[in-house]
């Protein structure tokens, strides 16, 4: 097993932020791949995808209604003979003898010689005949062919992540595969004795592993393919079989847990042997991290208790995450404080909150092992390093969650 050291030259967030996404780009240069249409949601289109086809494809009805020629109901009202009804799906070729009319339904070919269509609720039926109560202009509740895209329009740009409206735009062209990237590919280990399954009985000592489940939702929800979620004990040969068999099926790992400066720090033991750097970044909770490349493969590693696991995630992993993936940019706005707050000196506080009428407000205690209280919040509040209380009233920047 090979590696490289990654240097970490200043433990402010936004260098380590910054050094943590240098990282990372070039993950941006993944295989290509081709997929169904109906199964591309979420991803990230490798290059431009321009129509194939017209939309509309044929003339057609904009309304349940009748065709007709405007100059035949310039004066209205005016009873015309039907000539026919045409549906949607029909071909629709025979053309309109003049003075009459011809029913058609949303969607269906206009026949040639009608410029207007006027709604089934402007008129009334008697027979073989139609009431017209209402003159319409040539052009009126006509779709003309081109009018929404035209052939070779560009549909969706390249590196757009997909969502419902782009597959339906694609699907309404006939594509039925686009070329995307390949997703990035995470594994994930949680470390710790202590650390138990959900839905074993805990012994004294032990609790939930949950930060394994919390990265794995994490990633998923940021556009990044999770391809193991392991866990290890304190035992390095564990953790040495677990990292080689990480690094071997992704392009990224994540680990949480033994990064500090206590004994049985098994991440640090075995990666800074390999060229990892850790150490403490000037950040509130999530202090003690850790970068090491191995095999070409970077890990990122954060400190296990649950809050500073999340938070390092959406501070430091997920914004370039997204990125990677096409997807929006991390929301960020100003909002007032609703209360008074404090923050230590020297290091950049993300306390959790939570937005209200009146602004926004800190959510429990901030301890990094009140993992409970994180789902009460659906933003981070980011207090600057330097600043260490500030007055309900007083606008801060927010990060939503």
């Amino acid at each position: 097993m090979s590696s490289r050291p990654v240097r970490i030259p200043a433990r402010s967030v936004d260098e380590y932020r910054d050094t943590i996404e240098r990282l990372l780009r070039p993950l941006a240069a993944r295989a290509i791949e081709s997929v169904p249409v109906p199964q591309a949601l979420g991803r990230q289109l490798s290059e431009d995808v321009r129509s194939p086809v017209e939309l509309p494809v044929f003339r057609n009805s904009a309304m349940d209604g009748y065709a007709v020629r405007a100059d035949s109901i310039a004066v209205t009202p005016v009873t015309l003979p039907m000539a026919g009804v045409v549906a949607a799906g029909d071909a629709g070729r025979d053309p309109l003898p003049a003075g009459a009319a011809v029913k058609v339904m949303t969607g269906a070919p206009i026949p040639p010689g009608a410029d207007c269509v006027v709604p089934v609720e402007d008129t009334r039926s008697e027979g073989a005949k139609v009431v017209i109560g209402r003159g319409r202009s040539a052009g009126e509740f006509i779709r003309e062919p081109g009018t929404d895209v035209r052939v070779g329009d560009l549909l969706v740009p390249a590196a757009t992540a997909l969502t419902p409206r782009h597959i339906a735009a694609l699907a309404a062209v006939g594509l039925a595969e686009v070329p995307v990237f390949a997703p990035v590919r995470a594994a994930v280990i949680t470390t710790g004795d202590e650390l138990v399954p959900a839905g074993q009985p805990l012994r004294p000592g032990q609790i939930y592993n949950s930060n394994g489940i919390a990265l794995a939702a994490a990633l998923r929800a940021n556009g990044v393919t999770v391809v193991s979620v392991e866990h290890s004990t304190d035992d390095p040969d564990v953790f040495r079989r677990l990292i080689t068999a990480a690094t071997g099926s992704a392009d990224l790992v994540f680990t949480s847990g033994g990064v500090s400066k206590g004994d049985f720090e098994v991440v640090k033991d075995v990666l800074a042997p390999m060229g990892g750097e850790f150490g403490s970044v000037a950040v509130q909770p999530g202090g003690p991290q850790g970068l090491t490349v191995v095999d070409g493969v970077p890990v990122l590693s954060f400190p296990g208790n649950p809050v500073s696991t999340m938070v390092s995630f959406e501070v430091f992993a997920r914004p370039i995450l997204r990125l990677l993936a096409g997807l929006e940019p991390v929301r960020t706005r100003e909002l007032p404080l609703t209360e008074p707050v404090r923050s230590p000196q020297g290091r950049r506080q993300f306390l959790r909150g939570r937005v209200t009428d009146a602004g926004v407000e800190s959510v429990s205690g901030q301890g990094s092992h009140l993992v409970a209280a994180m789902a009460w919040a659906d933003v981070l509040i980011d207090i600057a390093a330097e600043t260490t209380e500030l007055p309900a009233g007083a606008t801060v920047r927010v990060l939503s969650l």
